[in-house]
């Protein structure tokens, strides 16, 4: 007599394979979005359901799922198209607010990298104001940009706080409490963190500088974790506890920010005009940056000739990043500015 769930013969029961046919659709509709799931989940797993039995095995199938699974989740961060809505009424906002939150997210990144470097010709400058052409250029340069983008992450980030402020402390603030807890707490880690290493920055009894030596220490602090020293254990050994220990913790911090800040924009009913202002100047960073980034390339594609610190395998990587997290950021831009245009009420016509 055969066992359960076996045919006479002695093969599995083809009863099972409704079951691994589900569990491959269930896995395909994985590449969505959550918001998409719950809206058109039930539908798509039907169809992929008909497919697989139809094909069971089919490449292309598998690449086209992954590619729309793809282009939702980019429209879910506002960087193309609109997100899963209303059909009818697109919350063509909050496309704005995901746009812009991928671009702060961007401008995050690259100014952790881009810290790094200007850090590295800062230190250069100070102590030898003589260097190359190049590296004069990059270090004037990328102080110019590092202040003006600096300044304009204030002015994004005022508004927009007091816009969370004004929610939170009435009916409107749900979702907002521990966001915010979690910027405060991030944001005090990296100025306490900052200030207090940024006492060891080795520009100090330099030349004088273009960039106050108080902020120039300040983001020498905060991008230590940006370094070379990763790869020579040996070397990282020698550094104190507490450095290593800041080293791990201030990108983790900087993390917890940049992901709460994003999730505050996201959750916040920004006010039109806000959003146009928000949008603008995200146009003007993406520029700023784009100088920035041109500045260490130059510096970067001489090999820092001439200059205290030679560019290395860890300064290509840090100019790579910046690319990408420029090109994202420009992505976002032209979304955001495409949903003011399209968007009654929002600054289009």
């Amino acid at each position: 007599m055969s066992a359960a769930g076996d045919v006479p013969d002695g093969r599995p029961d083809r009863a099972a394979r409704p079951d691994r046919t589900a569990r491959r659709a269930a896995r395909l509709v994985r590449w969505y979005p959550r918001a998409w799931r719950a809206r058109y989940g039930e539908e798509f797993t039907e169809l992929l359901l008909a497919d697989i039995r139809e094909r069971p095995r089919s490449a292309a199938r598998t690449l086209d799922v992954a590619r729309g699974g793809a282009v939702a989740r980019l429209a879910g961060a506002g960087l193309c198209g609109f997100g899963v809505r209303d059909a009818a009424a697109p919350d063509v906002g909050g496309h704005v607010r995901a746009s812009l939150s991928s671009l702060g997210c961007c401008l995050a990144v690259f100014l952790a990298f881009g810290a790094a470097l200007s850090s590295q010709l800062t230190i250069g400058w100070q102590w030898s104001p003589t260097a190359s052409t190049q590296a004069a250029i990059a270090t004037v340069v990328t102080s110019a940009m590092m202040l003006a983008l600096l300044a304009l992450g204030c002015a994004a980030a005022v508004p927009v706080l007091c816009s969370v402020a004004v929610r939170a402390v009435g009916s409107r603030g749900r979702g907002l409490a521990v966001p915010s807890a979690v910027l405060i707490a991030a944001t005090s880690v990296l100025i306490i963190g900052g200030r207090h290493f940024g006492n060891g920055w080795p520009g100090t009894g330099g030349h004088h500088g273009l960039v106050p030596a108080g902020l120039s220490a300040f983001e020498w602090a905060t991008s230590l974790s940006v370094s070379a020293y990763w790869a020579h254990p040996g070397a990282l050994a020698a550094f104190p506890a507490a450095e290593l220990a800041w080293m791990a913790v201030s990108p983790l911090a900087l993390a917890a920010a940049v992901t709460a800040a994003a999730t505050l924009v996201r959750r916040t009913e920004l006010p039109p005009r806000l959003l146009v202002f928000e949008a603008r100047l995200g146009a003007v960073a993406c520029a700023a940056m784009a100088v920035f980034l041109g500045g260490c390339s130059c510096w970067v594609a001489t090999g820092g000739q001439r200059s205290l610190f030679h560019a290395g395998l860890i300064d290509v990587v840090a100019v790579a990043v910046m690319a990408l997290a420029l090109a994202v950021a420009q992505q976002a831009a032209r979304t955001a500015r495409l949903g003011l245009r399209l968007g009654p009420g929002l600054g289009g016509n």
